[in-house]
């Protein structure tokens, strides 16, 4: 049996974790519409080699690691650009603010895992987990070492803004809560406006998963893709 999707939970509801400490969301602008255009094929892929996230105010959860998935590997990669990216969206959150990543670049194999064990779980709805196609000219965003998924962190506690990762639920879209005001619409808001601003584009049916470089964030941006299939760490 394939491990659950929505386990283990590594964080804690975030209207709980703000109330307990009387802290309140930065005040946020409302998200702009959310399409999800056809990805672009990947025509003139970079090299650009993937390094290794680390920064002190980003915690690293590793949740198909945790889950036991049978493909996952050690460490939490990305290319080296969208890295610094990443970093300097860490920098540019209030103070004992952070970030906390579930998931960033997969191999192949474990796409595939994750893809089959979706279309076999009658709770996943379609086109939630990218087809892991073998062309390098349409790889799945997490191949391409440009898509990441994450939360924000308040003390280094990672916070579960009206749903948790892999949530199979309309409520996960991200902009499922604009109309619904409080905490973790704001919150929602507030890694939106954080990563969009260094330039990273969100999948609408997630608020957890953005994307640099990639085929979608090119059809969302009007350019053209940089990056194609990852090379796996050494």
């Amino acid at each position: 049996m394939s491990p659950r999707f929505d386990e283990p939970c590594l964080t804690r509801p975030a209207q709980q974790v703000l109330a307990e400490h009387a802290v309140e969301v930065p005040d946020t602008r409302p998200l702009p519409d959310l399409s999800d255009p056809d990805a672009l094929p990947v025509t003139h892929p970079v090299d650009e080699p993937m390094i290794e996230v680390s920064h002190e105010r980003i915690i690293l959860l590793h949740n198909y690691r945790k889950a036991g998935w049978v493909h996952t590997l050690e460490g939490c990669w990305l290319r080296r650009s969208v890295a610094d990216l990443l970093t300097g969206v860490a920098d540019s959150l209030p103070d004992r603010w952070g970030l906390a990543v579930f998931d960033a670049w997969r191999p192949l194999e474990l796409q595939v895992e994750l893809y089959e064990a979706a279309l076999t779980d009658p709770t996943v709805p379609t086109g939630l987990f990218a087809e892991p196609d073998p062309e390098p000219s349409r790889p799945p965003p997490h191949l391409s070492g440009g898509a990441v998924d994450l939360t924000l962190t308040h003390d280094g506690v990672a916070l579960a803004p009206g749903t948790g990762f892999d949530d199979m639920t309309p409520l996960a879209g991200a902009s499922a809560l604009e109309d619904v005001p409080g905490p973790d619409r704001e919150m929602r808001r507030l890694l939106f406006w954080s990563m969009r601003n260094a330039g990273f584009v969100v999948f609408n049916g997630e608020w957890w998963h953005f994307e640099y470089g990639t085929r979608r964030w090119g059809a969302i941006t009007g350019r053209q893709p940089i990056f194609g299939p990852a090379v796996p760490p050494a």
